[in-house]
């Protein structure tokens, strides 16, 4: 049950975001947190975050490098500012918030670099949000499938990789077979599955059938289209062995 200051403060934000006053990340970050269904806002400013490359690397390569520069020299104090000032122009910089987490694990700052992690993966989670609803307002589009798929795989755990291949072979489906990013993305999340339920025979069985079809399908598709790398996709097919 959501309370009469949390509904006050959602639609006090969500009149803020309608009129292009910012603040569209913290309005679905407590739509989320709520469990609210506003589905027509979040399609709304939840496509506009993950399809405006302005939004997702608004200062391009060069304020990174110059940050990433300074880091490699050992100076990250100074790195840590640039990256902070950065983190204030894009705030969704996937690069960005990777460096401060290895910058904290190198100042031996444990509970930073976990905080920054923790800060990482909440990205995923509101990007997969966003994702869910778009895949309900247009089922039939394979591109939101597959990058869901990939939102639930890099969030990792059995539940999420048992999500990512269902939505992994609904973009299989979706393409006629032939999506080859969907058919690595079944071998990788049933090896991850083999190694996480070792034991489970039901999930151990279910996995490997999975990635032999998709092996199968993948082998086929290559011989057809770059048959010049057959060899290396043998090679790195064994290495997603159960």
């Amino acid at each position: 049950m959501v309370s009469k200051t949390e509904e006050e403060q959602v639609n006090r934000l969500e009149n803020q975001v309608e009129n292009g006053g910012g603040g569209a990340w913290e309005y679905l970050c407590l739509v989320r947190k709520l469990k609210l269904r506003r589905s027509d806002k979040v399609l709304k400013h939840g496509f506009s975050i993950l399809n405006d490359p302005k939004k997702r690397s608004a200062l391009g390569p060069e304020g990174r490098l110059e940050a990433m520069l300074l880091e490699a020299k050992g100076l990250l104090a100074e790195a840590e500012k640039a990256y902070s000032s950065l983190l204030e122009e894009n705030q969704f910089d996937q690069v960005i918030h990777k460096r401060r987490v290895a910058i904290a694990k190198a100042q031996g700052n444990l509970s930073g670099a976990i905080e920054w992690l923790n800060k990482y993966l909440e990205m995923y989670k509101q990007a997969a949000f966003c994702y869910e609803e778009l895949i309900l307002s247009q089922p039939t589009i394979p591109l939101y499938h597959l990058a869901y798929a990939d939102v639930l795989y890099t969030l990792g755990g059995l539940e999420n990789l048992h999500a990512a291949k269902k939505y992994y072979a609904a973009t299989i489906d979706l393409t006629g077979g032939k999506n080859i990013r969907a058919l690595f993305g079944i071998c990788l999340c049933a090896s991850a599955v083999g190694q996480l339920a070792k034991g489970r025979n039901k999930e151990d069985k279910e996995s490997s059938e999975l990635q032999s079809l998709s092996a199968v399908a993948l082998e086929k598709l290559y011989k057809q289209q770059s048959p010049s790398k057959l060899s290396l996709l043998t090679s790195t097919l064994r290495n997603f062995k159960l």
